[in-house]
């Protein structure tokens, strides 16, 4: 499952985001540090459902009238404060808690009502834009500082008449989430000496941060864009290039009041319908996040979790399936799985997800909307619907 990780400054609504993405009950206070310990849930991104090209709509949980939603794990760190990656305000425990995230949305409260530090001010008195930057130069500084602490031993290794700096540092580097190709691609990138006596802290930090940008990719999520300043907002999105405006205070009303029966709505739909009786004053409050959602598309909420996926991270979903006609599994259920895979995943990469045993018999595969075998080097495309046919049962 892919893991998407929250991360920002005290009060900048992650905790919410977190409640209103997963509905699972979190502390949600404003002071810094209510959050200590990670919370992690899952959460889903957005797609259409092939059963819109069926008669019927597929009937799985999942799927909400032809919308599927595909789950991902959605991990609420704590707050971080300036001079995290140097262990201020727990600020190295909670940078580890991202290590193994697939990318990280930077929650950030655009309406200017925290302070650099996190602490609540008056609505407007901080510059947003200057935390855009925030949380990249703490994991680049907290990742160059793991660098710089053990580079003492990757001088010792240099010793060795079969030395590879290139093995030692993806050795060092996959430690921090990276893969052997995220390494080898940012060694590729660089200009660096052959011996590591000869690296200088310039060297280090450029490896930090190339390596960071590969691994730990960021969205930034302009929170509190209910009472956020317009002309904010578009600073805030010249400054970045995702940048999502949301409220999740919006989005987790939305979500609790279809919970109590009043509301019909989907996550990362652009409007509402009221269903049931409200108070006055829960109606006015409905019509100001309308407003909102007819600003920006929706409350933004879903939206960053599908541009983490979809666009940052560059998957699709595929559904396995053992009948290709009727889409059903071996007990008759029409799609029922999802499968999120990097784009360029072929038909045994989908195997292999769905089970080891099937990707160790993979025979051959059928595109379930054509009914045509498919080559084993066929890239799957967004819906896509495969038949795998394996030696295994």
């Amino acid at each position: 499952m892919l893991s998407i990780a929250l991360a920002g400054k005290p009060n900048a609504g992650k905790s919410t985001f977190y409640t209103a993405a997963t509905l699972a009950d979190v502390d949600v206070a404003n002071y810094p540090f209510t959050t200590i310990d990670a919370n992690r849930g899952v959460a889903s991104v957005r797609t259409e459902c092939p059963c819109l090209d069926l008669d019927e709509r597929c009937g799985n949980d999942r799927c909400h009238d032809g919308t599927r939603y595909v789950p991902i794990e959605l991990i609420d760190v704590a707050g971080l404060v300036p001079g995290a990656h140097e262990g201020r305000g727990l600020g190295n425990q909670f940078l580890d808690e991202l290590t193994n995230a697939d990318a990280i949305l930077n929650v950030l409260d655009a309406s200017g009502s925290t302070n650099a530090e996190g602490e609540p001010v008056e609505t407007g008195s901080h510059d947003p834009v200057e935390d855009v930057e925030f949380i990249e130069s703490e994991l680049d500084a907290w990742l160059a500082g793991i660098i710089e602490r053990n580079w003492e031993s990757v001088e010792r290794k240099s010793r060795s008449p079969e030395f590879d700096i290139d093995a030692v540092l993806t050795e060092l580097l996959t430690g921090f989430g990276a893969t052997t190709a995220d390494v080898a691609a940012s060694l590729r990138e660089l200009d660096y000496p052959d011996d590591p006596i000869q690296w200088t802290d310039e060297d280090r930090r450029a490896l930090a941060e190339d390596v960071r940008a590969r691994t730990k990719p960021i969205i930034l999520v302009a929170n509190k864009a209910d009472i956020a300043d317009r002309d904010t907002l578009e600073r805030l999105q010249a400054a970045a290039d995702i940048v999502i405006p949301a409220t999740a205070d919006g989005e987790l009303a939305l979500r609790r009041a279809v919970e109590t029966g009043v509301v019909d709505y989907d996550p990362g739909d652009n409007d509402f319908d009221i269903t049931g009786d409200l108070s006055d004053a829960q109606q006015a409050g409905l019509e100001r996040i309308r407003d909102v959602m007819a600003d920006y598309g929706g409350t933004g909420v879903q939206r960053a979790l599908n541009a983490a996926v979809y666009d940052l991270l560059e998957h699709v979903t595929a559904f396995p399936v053992q009948n290709e006609t009727k889409w059903t599994d071996a007990q008759g259920n029409v799609l029922p799985d999802a499968f999120l895979l990097p784009v360029g995943s072929t038909p045994t990469d989908l195997a292999a997800a769905v089970h080891t045993d099937i990707a160790e018999g993979y025979l051959h595969a059928v595109n379930g909307k054509t009914k045509r075998r498919i080559s084993d080097s066929y890239e799957l495309e967004e819906g896509d619907v495969i038949k795998i046919v394996s030696t295994a049962s």
